[in-house]
């Protein structure tokens, strides 16, 4: 049974088009997913005819018998707290902050037009979407929830009111591999056992592959190809498809030429970091107990886990970015000041590349003082001139034109605006870079493009990496070594091809296992 059907939409956001010609059908319990690079029209397609973007959107789309496109808002509100579910891509920002778990579960179920719930009735809607201790988590705020548990309260907001479509935009991307193969297990569940209709929007074309039955391909809002998932996926019949299947790192890739490393560069050993609880509870949360690492020259070491594992604490902790409780970083044999205490020339070693490119660059200036500022600290020797020459080289070394100098932040693309973090960070001509999820907020065409960018740099630059993520994929592609990390510890690091054909830790094996799943 044919629960959603699209015919012809178009969407026109301030006079221009950025949807055109989009069909498609979703039928109750099939998964159909909308797959593009960034700006291809995926997310416009899907929420402006339920009037949740500025889009004006055009042509038809039909829930059931009701005909979306042209309709009031009274009835698209009653769609919406009807017939339809909606999860988003990030958790915290869709869940409002000052209410709890319970109060927004309530009101998913008021909004259509049902009673307020029973206590009772809210724990085994919790349950039903495995979240933990759900009695408890009814009375907590959405902060205190990890990623992978806010997700699953979204969900059971969303399908509070049982709704026969529900409409995922990026569901998973920034969740670990074993959260993301859990959230989409459970939506595999909610379609068999419910009949529920799934329109997902994603990236993630190895998370298509194994769990959407349709696909249809966006490229600047026009469809490239559409039909079949396990068919297209696997014989892309455009060649904007095949960019994207090759784009897409995968653990059966063969394995890739890494340059050869030199001698240790930085060791890190026994480092532990806590932080005071929060509120009014008394002593401290242990976040890295007794890590150990060692970088070589040229090396790039990917430091692994899943969310809250510690990953960044430590990686901070190293790079002298973050506080450290105990422990020894030695530079070259040398050790390695504390935070406070470094000095220019210290700051120059190890520069950080972060997740969000569009958080991390400041609105207001443009590309040139974003990318000169670590000169003027780092660099203070240098005139005007000389910072010109210098931004102009790392503006060629990432690929982008001498006249991205003038633009600001709000001008550039999601790939740019990383490119633009990535040569902030060589301007000082660093020895190492630290690399937090520097890829996963992009699309696979992009973040493949960066990768291939730092694999580049890698080669002339011989720099060493410390290349923080959750998906082994990509650390398989770029790195020779793997750490990974559980409740703040290291619990099995190796040659990064070692680790994942034969890894020897539970928590490893999961990994691996939801990274091919």
């Amino acid at each position: 049974m044919i629960v959603y059907t699209v015919e012809d939409l178009s969407v026109r956001i301030d006079g221009k088009t950025v949807v055109e010609n989009v069909s498609f059908t979703v039928e109750a319990s099939q998964c159909v997913a909308l797959v593009g690079a960034s700006g291809s029209g995926k997310s416009q397609s899907c929420l402006a005819p339920f009037g949740l973007s500025p889009g004006i959107p055009g042509g038809s789309a039909r829930l059931g018998d009701t005909e979306l496109i042209g309709a009031g808002r009274a009835i698209l509100q009653r769609q919406r707290g009807r017939d339809v579910g909606f999860v988003f891509q990030h958790p915290l920002t869709a869940l409002t902050p000052h209410l709890t778990i319970g109060t927004q579960l309530s009101e998913a179920w008021q909004q259509a037009g049902a009673e307020a719930p029973s206590r009772e009735a809210m724990i085994v809607a919790l349950e039903r979407v495995g979240l933990d201790e759900p009695e408890s988590r009814l009375d907590q705020f959405p902060h205190r929830l990890s990623g992978g548990q806010r997700q699953r309260a979204l969900i059971a907001m969303a399908i509070a009111h049982n709704p026969k479509l529900l409409i995922a935009d990026e569901p998973v991307s920034a969740l670990d591999a074993s959260l993301r193969n859990d959230i989409m297990a459970l939506l595999d569940a909610l379609r068999r056992e419910d009949g529920l209709a799934l329109l997902l929007v994603s990236h993630d074309l190895a998370t298509i592959d194994r769990h959407a039955d349709q696909i249809v391909m966006l490229r600047d809002g026009r469809v490239e190809e559409s039909g079949p998932a396990a068919l297209h996926l696997a014989a892309p019949t455009s060649e904007y498809g095949r960019e994207l299947v090759a784009a897409t790192p995968r653990l059966t890739d063969p394995p890739p030429t890494l340059p050869e490393t030199g001698a240790p560069l930085f060791v890190a050993g026994d480092i532990h970091v806590s932080f005071p609880r929060p509120g009014w509870r008394k002593g401290r949360v242990q976040a890295v107990s007794g890590a150990s690492l060692t970088v070589h020259e040229g090396e790039a070491l990917a430091l692994v886990g899943g969310s809250g594992s510690g990953k960044s604490t430590l990686a901070r902790a190293i790079a002298r970015l973050g506080p450290v409780d105990t422990g020894v970083v030695r530079w070259r044999g040398d050790p390695l000041p504390q935070r406070k205490r470094m000095s220019p020339l210290h700051r120059r070693l190890i520069q950080p590349v972060f997740q969000d490119p569009s958080a991390s660059l400041d609105p207001q200036w443009r590309v040139s003082d974003i990318i000169a500022e670590p000169l003027r600290h780092l660099r203070p020797d240098l005139a005007e001139r000389g910072r010109a020459g210098l931004i102009k080289q790392v503006l060629q070394e990432v690929d982008l034109p001498a006249e991205f100098a003038d633009r600001f932040p709000r001008e550039l693309s999601g790939g740019q605006a990383q490119r633009v973090a990535i040569a902030r960070a060589l301007v000082s001509e660093p020895e190492m870079l630290l690399l937090d999820e520097a890829t996963s907020a992009l699309d696979v065409l992009v973040a493949g493009r960066v990768l291939d960018l730092l694999e580049k740099l890698q080669h002339e630059r011989d720099l060493a990496l410390l290349f923080i993520t959750h998906d082994l994929a990509v650390a398989r592609r770029l790195c020779h070594r793997i750490a990974v990390m559980e409740a703040g510890e290291i619990i099995e690091e190796g040659p990064a091809q070692q680790v994942i054909a034969a890894p020897t830790h539970p928590v490893t094996q999961k990994l691996v296992v939801a990274s091919r799943a």
